[in-house]
């Protein structure tokens, strides 16, 4: 028997009510959302806090705040959003209305991963409720402070005929994939995100997939290094490198190499002390078994910078990786943890074609004086997002889609376009009943006049005459 059974029923029967479909309806659960955030901060910073060791102030920025915000975009703009979208027509069509509707999809499954559980979880949801959807949420079961405080608050401030979370592993999230939804929007890694795709599959259901990869991280020559390693070494130890935008690897010549190395560790130093196992500001890794994958990919190249690591505390030093060849592991899958290995390039182009042989990342990095080769880097190259001289910070910006490429994932989402991900764009012309004389012309029987008639007519421009 399914388990999940009536409660899908449930969101489906709420759907079809129609009730989701107004703008005040949607605005309230937005409303719901953000009185969650403001009321349960401290228990949301503890759950992160037990989980990850996640600071209050990586909390606050990167969890409570961007939640926060995509909350209050939502409700200032959802009536902008939802309005009919007026497109130009052509001759033919002159006397007619054409729009672009946004609909929602109906049933949609967000599945969230453990790495940031509040962030990646609420800013789907709050597209899949702004679109008008009701919701289905599965948070990740490895977080599981987060994970309980998700399932028994967060229902008490939506409207529960059109919301429910599910909890479960692995076995209970391919019983639930088993379901028709209308849409599935995932977060986590390639592997899993093929799993999903083929159960999605089964239903000719849409998918949004959020997946990671290895993110290159080409350095200049010309640079400043210091400059380069503190925003290095902060994006690649922010969540403890638990970030699917952090930097993977650095491509860089060995003379660049030597001048990162001394100022990354200085970085580091200032960061997190003399000894980063004590700071309040250096997370832990997830779970054991996450743990000891990276254990063993300390073993790899070279370690100039840190290498140390404690079991009982799932704790891994800020980590600089030299001498590392592409064959090794840890140039082989999507780090994940506060580790960092340099290959050595000789130059910008050698860099580009690295990159280009691998698959596409969700997100490319360059370090630059020269503005020209942050443009070459960008234009020889593909991948999710890209960010010259800079980290992840991109993905603050609403007005810039986050999403993946190739095996880094498909679709997007932030800010208006989670809104356009979870609504189904409908084209609608609304003719006039009258005037079929006019019309006439599409009729058979054919004749060359009147097709160069129609053609003409048909040509995509926008006009303000009418039809003669």
């Amino acid at each position: 028997m399914d388990p999940f059974a009536d409660t899908l029923q449930r969101l489906r029967e709420a759907f079809r009510s129609g009730q989701t479909q107004a703008a005040d309806f949607r605005a309230t659960q937005l409303k719901g959302l953000g009185r969650f955030l403001r009321e349960n901060k401290q228990l949301l910073q503890d759950a992160l806090a037990q989980d990850l060791h996640k600071s209050a102030f990586e909390s606050e920025v990167s969890e409570i705040r961007m939640s926060q915000g995509e909350v209050k975009l939502a409700l200032k703009n959802l009536r902008a959003w939802m309005k009919d979208e007026k497109v130009p027509r052509n001759l033919a069509t002159q006397l007619d209305s054409a729009f672009i509707r946004k609909e929602p999809f109906g049933l949609v499954l967000i599945i969230a991963p453990w790495n940031y559980p509040l962030n990646l979880t609420l800013v789907p949801l709050v597209g899949a409720l702004a679109a008008g959807n009701c919701v289905v949420l599965k948070p990740s079961e490895i977080s599981k402070n987060m994970e309980r405080v998700l399932a028994e608050l967060l229902p008490r401030y939506l409207d529960q005929s059109c919301f429910a979370v599910v909890l479960g592993g692995p076995e209970e999230t391919q019983q639930l994939l088993e379901n028709k939804f209308d849409y599935v929007f995932f977060t986590g890694s390639p592997r899993v995100g093929k799993i999903v795709m083929a159960a999605a599959a089964k239903h000719l259901t849409p998918v949004t997939l959020e997946l990671g990869g290895k993110n290159p991280c080409y350095v200049d020559d010309d640079c400043d290094p210091q400059t380069v390693a503190n925003r290095v070494v902060w994006f690649r130890c922010f969540n403890t490198g638990q970030t699917c935008v952090a930097p993977d690897y650095v491509l860089c010549s060995r003379e660049t190499q030597e001048r990162l190395l001394p100022a990354m560790q200085s970085a580091i130093t200032r960061f997190y002390g003399e000894d980063p196992k004590s700071s309040p500001d250096l997370g832990r890794i997830i779970g054991e078994k996450q743990f000891r994958r990276l254990q063993d990919l300390l073993g790899c190249g070279r370690v100039a910078i840190g290498g140390q690591s404690d079991e009982s505390e799932r704790y891994i030093a800020p980590t600089v990786l030299v001498d590392v060849q592409e064959t090794e592991p840890v140039m082989q899958e999507e780090i994940f943890g506060p580790i960092l290995p340099i290959v050595n390039v000789r130059g910008l182009d050698e860099a580009v074609d690295f990159i280009t042989r691998r698959e596409k990342p969700l997100t490319l990095y360059a370090f630059s004086n020269n503005s020209q080769v942050i443009k070459r880097v960008l234009a020889g190259t593909s991948s999710g997002g890209f960010c010259g001289n800079d980290g992840f910070m991109h993905v603050t910006l609403t007005t810039l889609p986050f999403g993946g490429v190739g095996a880094s994932g498909m679709g997007r989402y932030h800010g208006k376009f989670s809104f356009d991900t979870f609504s189904h764009h409908r084209a609608c012309l609304l003719h006039a009943p009258g005037m079929e004389k006019i019309y006439a012309i599409r009729y058979p029987p054919y004749s060359p006049r009147n097709q160069r008639l129609l053609l003409a007519a048909m040509e995509t421009r926008s006009c303000s005459c009418t039809l003669l």
